[in-house]
């Protein structure tokens, strides 16, 4: 690199949703002094198992100045209220991960030790008797509701379902009309400086070189520069997170639009279902040591709520990470960084969280150790939070049918989660991270969702009489109740707003 000329030339390697969110959000926010180029082949296809996604990506679409309902409609959206779990915890368990709080904290107490109380003194409702969402979506309801009239409860919190692929259309149109250049082509070789072992450029098949200054490696699992050219190793998380494997398949568009993500667990592994407005996606993640991937193709489609639209399609993953995510002058975001199972929807939300992170310690002049070491640092916390979490979700439950299930009961899980279960089934607090992904909220409807029972709850909940208790109580689900009827279907909302056409 030129250090007296500054970073001015920005080579993405790779398109798809990883490539081309970096694209549009370098263009938005640094393009007034960076020449970008995005480098893909249409002969390399996409994973695409992105089609779910979490609150944070409102952020992101707020940033690129998204009219909400053309993004919805352009990619054939829906809208995500949270994640149903079904027989994770037991078979014929259920519960709804939702995006938002439950019932309503009054004092500084989160409302989720008021209602262990009311349990302790006879009540029998479950945390979900008192939850918006949960309200919503049993009703297949959505509109936009930021608070409940003129209390202090919180209106829907919400994220998007959407096709991967037309949302990298989408975006890539946004990044091109802001001055992103696209070159089509195979990566041959790599090239790179003698003394500093810096990337100078990538030469396509066709003898075509793309010179920059800094790289951002979106080339998938491939790792084609951080992994392949620049040797950085991967850190394996899979005894802690077994499944390997995935078969994904479209299928026909469900008729009632059900606002939020399906996850069922199956005999290794689990089920998804994402409602479109043209198809439903579907997959069945699945551990190769458990089952084979006849049986998983076969249980997925045997499973489908509505007739399939093709073959299942397999995928092969390893749970972890880059022991770095940027090394020399390349920045690894998206697959090529690291994989975490969509069982949370987090995969996009970890490509806009390390570009936003990358955006703020970009350097201006040259790569410096300690920006590089502050990114590492900061990208590896993130990913383990979201790691511990997914864990929670295998490991704590009552299945031992099947020697999957067993396994995952049994094995050993990192420290830092088994502190906050002992701290949660305890006393009903939690541990949480301030800088987690997670709020308090979702680890609480999990750990519950799980079948972790706090012994007691925070002291605080008793100022209210047990006769104020109950009558608290009863107000939040009226409130819920209220709030839910004035809300349309989530069928009839898409179709009044954002509607696809066909």
């Amino acid at each position: 690199m030129q250090e007296q000329e500054g970073i001015r030339r920005l080579v993405i390697v790779g398109g798809g949703t990883a490539g081309w969110i970096t694209a549009a959000a370098f263009a938005r926010l640094l393009g007034e002094r960076l020449q970008i180029t995005l480098v893909e082949s249409d002969a390399i296809g996409t994973v695409g198992v992105g089609e779910a996604t979490i609150p944070q990506i409102i952020r992101l679409n707020a940033i690129l100045g998204f009219d909400e309902h053309d993004f919805v409609r352009q990619t054939q959206g829906t809208f995500k209220l949270g994640i149903e779990f079904v027989n994770w915890s037991a078979p014929g368990s259920r519960y709804l991960h939702t995006f938002g709080d439950t019932g309503l904290n009054l004092a500084n107490v989160h409302f989720h030790h008021y209602w262990r109380r009311h349990a302790m003194l006879g009540g029998g409702e479950s945390l979900w008797h008192y939850s918006l969402h949960q309200r919503a979506a049993d009703l297949g309801r959505f509109g936009k509701l930021d608070r409940v009239g003129q209390t202090a409860m919180t209106g829907l919190a919400y994220a998007y379902h959407f096709d991967a692929s037309l949302y990298a259309r989408y975006l890539r149109a946004y990044a091109e009309q802001r001055g992103v250049t696209r070159r089509e082509g195979m990566i041959g070789q790599v090239e790179r400086d003698g003394a500093s072992g810096d990337v100078t450029a990538v030469v396509l098949d066709s003898g075509a070189r793309v010179e920059g200054d800094f790289f951002i490696d979106c080339s998938g699992f491939r790792s084609l520069l951080l992994g392949q050219e620049l040797g950085v190793d991967y850190v394996d998380w899979s005894h802690w997170l077994p499944c390997d494997r995935a078969m994904a398949v479209p299928s026909e568009r469900l008729s009632d639009l059900p606002p939020y993500t399906r996850a069922t667990a199956r005999q290794a592994g689990w089920q998804w279902r994402i409602p479109l407005q043209h198809r439903t996606g579907n997959g069945h993640v699945y551990c190769s040591n458990f089952l084979s991937d006849d049986e998983a193709a076969a249980t997925l489609v045997d499973h489908l709520d509505t007739p399939a639209l093709d073959d299942p399609r397999p995928i092969r993953f390893t749970t972890g990470h880059r022991r770095q995510f940027w090394a020399h002058n390349v920045v690894a975001l998206g697959l090529a960084s690291g994989f975490l199972e969509p069982l949370e929807s987090t995969s996009i939300h970890l490509i806009q969280s390390n570009v936003s992170r990358l955006i703020e310690l970009f350097p201006r002049t040259a790569v410096r150790a300690e920006d590089r070491a502050e990114y590492n640092r900061r990208t590896l916390a993130e990913f383990a939070q979201i790691r511990d979490f997914l864990i929670l979700h295998y490991h704590r439950t009552d299945r031992e049918d099947t020697e999957f299930w067993r396994y995952c009961k049994h094995m050993s899980v990192p420290d830092t989660l088994t502190h906050k279960i002992d701290l949660f089934a305890a006393s009903g607090h939690l541990g949480r991270d301030v800088d987690d992904l997670f709020r308090e909220a979702s680890w609480v409807q999990v750990m519950l969702g799980q079948g972790i029972m706090p012994a007691d709850y925070n002291p605080m909940a008793d100022q209210l009489e047990p006769a104020q208790l109950g009558q608290f109580m009863g107000d939040v689900r009226r409130l819920v109740d209220k709030a839910v009827d004035g809300l349309p279907t989530h069928a009839d909302y898409i179709a009044r707003h954002c509607g696809a056409a066909g």
